[in-house]
């Protein structure tokens, strides 16, 4: 299986700008730009398209998990907050930290964060990112 996205720029890095498209037609010219990267202009960045992919994966492959372990979830929210710092002249994602709630029945906190961090370890995102990956996980009642 292979997925797309299309970027598109014109001009400098700091005085330019460009747009975003992805096959599926969910991004479809969105803009961005250094100021919706490091400002806060309206548009996105690859930092926040980062952190709703591994969001969505892991608590994807967290559904997954709990299935075959013979659960299923009434809710699970799942925030990523990638960070971007410094790195010599240029800059890297040095961190992508999960926040996990979550509603199973039958389900205890101990089982939980375990089956969680199962999950984390078999999301295919996790895998790509470089970077250190933390989890916070709670089971809410």
């Amino acid at each position: 299986m292979i997925r797309k996205a299309t970027a598109v720029w014109q001009g400098t890095g700091r005085a330019g700008n460009g747009n975003l498209s992805s096959e599926s037609g969910v991004l479809a010219e969105t803009p961005y730009s250094f100021k919706t990267r490091f400002e806060n202009e309206k548009g996105t960045n690859p930092e926040e398209l980062i952190a709703a992919a591994h969001a969505g994966c892991f608590t994807m492959s967290l559904a997954f998990v709990l299935q075959g372990a013979g659960f299923t979830p009434t809710e699970l929210s799942t925030e990523a907050a990638v960070t971007l710092e410094a790195d010599g002249k240029g800059f890297r994602i040095s961190r992508s930290a999960l926040t996990l709630r979550g509603k199973v029945p039958n389900l205890d906190d101990a089982a939980f964060v375990r089956l969680a961090g199962d999950a984390e370890k078999g999301c295919p995102v996790s895998k790509v990112l470089n970077a250190t990956i933390t989890l916070d996980a709670k089971l809410i009642q």
